[in-house]
């Protein structure tokens, strides 16, 4: 049983550093990941049989390490798309901004034209 145990420890490094062979990569750590990437059937680690105890405590501090790195994740994207919704909104004022000021410009050569009797070029030909 020392060799198995030894394959479900290779197996458990291999999921922590998100390099599995048989598992997919960012798969969940479990008992029952680290049974299949050891080329084992799932369900084979049993909390009831005394061998694994080691085994299930280190499978759960990786699993709260990989749930903590996780959450950090979340809360790292969450502040991206807070910053990114917040840049559009400023670009959308800048714009907002910028099409205000040449309705603006233009109502204002429109007026001089009349008042002046001058030809003053439009922004825009029509």
């Amino acid at each position: 049983m020392k060799n198995a145990m030894v394959e479900y420890f290779e197996a458990l490094e291999r999921l922590k550093s998100n390099t599995p062979r048989l598992a997919g990569r960012g798969t969940k750590i479990t008992n029952d990941a680290v049974a299949l990437e050891a080329g084992r059937g799932k369900g084979s680690i049993k909390k009831s049989r005394p061998i694994f105890a080691d085994l299930i405590v280190a499978i759960d501090q990786a699993a709260e390490v990989q749930s903590l790195a996780l959450q950090t994740e979340k809360i790292r994207l969450e502040k991206f798309k807070k910053d990114a919704h917040d840049y559009r909104q400023y670009w959308e004022d800048a714009i907002g901004r910028e099409i205000s000021l040449l309705l603006e410009l233009y109502e204002l050569k429109q007026q001089l034209r009349k008042l002046t009797g001058a030809n003053v070029v439009p922004l825009r030909s029509p």
